[in-house]
């Protein structure tokens, strides 16, 4: 891979334009599939909505978006597939910044949901997040095959559910104030934050009907993103600010939470980080130039600012 991450000079990949091409189209996306509501629950759309559009890298949706583009997918279709995500993504933020998870009053720069809106509203607002992203894979309109649809479904319920992202959500809980090695924190990482990143890229090939084993490269590579992907953010909750970050720093060591950073150190942290980055892009190595922007994305992760 090449050195610079933003923009890689061996495929000549322009990623941020990339990135944000993909981003304003599952914005469209969003904004088309979380409609205003009128009545007395349109508060609620109106947290939906909020905690949901016009924020945010949009990284899990490039991965729908880019997976699927190895497969042939229709744009339309992967782009819903895309909202999906980032729906289930944005229920996860808004509870984990509830008091009772991770207090934090900040979010992608703006006050989080609970405090724009309240508790009990922001706590409503995940949960409709949460089963909207569901409903809107089980819907024809994400695919012509319901064994897809099914498929989709359930590896989503798997990776966000009590052995995913609600289970590590548990364990990252339990662990506060603990004394973790690096596999137990590797495990906690994988389960909170890798899985969905693994299944943003295994959904493509789920849409794309992909054989077996050209889905196992792109669920690898996922999988080794994801890790990548967390190391780099403990990093940026030590070195970052809250301008870069849009987010509280520092709250990992204050909480007295154990990560990669604190067990190995900045440096060799940063390094294992590389190490998983270069691994994840070489799962990709036979799909040739179709996977530049993946590769690119891989460098990406471990040397962003936000």
């Amino acid at each position: 891979m090449a050195s610079d991450g933003l923009n890689n000079g061996v495929t000549g990949i322009d990623l941020p334009k990339a990135m944000g091409r993909v981003a304003g189209v599952v914005e469209s996306a969003l904004d088309v599939l979380l409609p205003p509501v009128e009545g007395a629950e349109g508060r609620l759309a109106e947290a939906m909505r909020y905690a949901t559009l016009g924020g945010g890298k949009r990284l899990r949706a490039f991965l729908v978006m880019e997976c699927a583009g190895l497969f042939g997918v229709a744009e339309t279709c992967a782009a819903r597939v895309a909202a999906s995500v980032e729906m289930l993504h944005a229920y996860s933020l808004v509870h984990d910044d509830l008091p009772a998870m991770d207090d934090d009053d900040l979010r992608r720069g703006k006050p989080s949901t609970h405090k724009a809106f309240d508790e009990a509203t922001a706590i409503l607002a995940g949960d409709a997040l949460q089963t909207r992203a569901f409903e809107v894979l089980a819907e024809p309109d994400t695919h012509s095959d319901p064994l897809a649809r099914c498929e989709l479904v359930m590896a989503l319920g798997a990776a966000s559910g009590a052995r995913g992202m609600a289970g590590g959500q548990m364990i990252d809980m339990l662990a506060e104030g603990q004394t973790l090695d690096g596999p137990a924190i590797t495990r906690l990482q994988a389960l909170k934050t890798g899985r969905l990143i693994q299944y943003s890229a295994e959904a493509g090939a789920i849409l794309g009907r992909a054989s077996a084993q050209r889905r196992h490269l792109v669920a690898a590579y996922g999988r080794d993103l994801g890790a990548a992907f967390q190391i780099a953010d403990d990093l940026l909750d030590v070195e970052g600010t809250q301008e870069e970050t849009g987010k509280t720093m520092g709250k990992d060591e204050a909480a007295g939470k154990a990560t990669m950073v604190s067990i190995l150190g900045v440096e060799s942290a940063r390094a294992h980080a590389e190490m998983l980055a270069s691994q994840a892009a070489a799962h990709l190595d036979s799909f040739g130039e179709r996977a530049a922007s993946l590769q690119a994305l891989a460098a990406f992760v471990v040397q962003r600012r936000s």
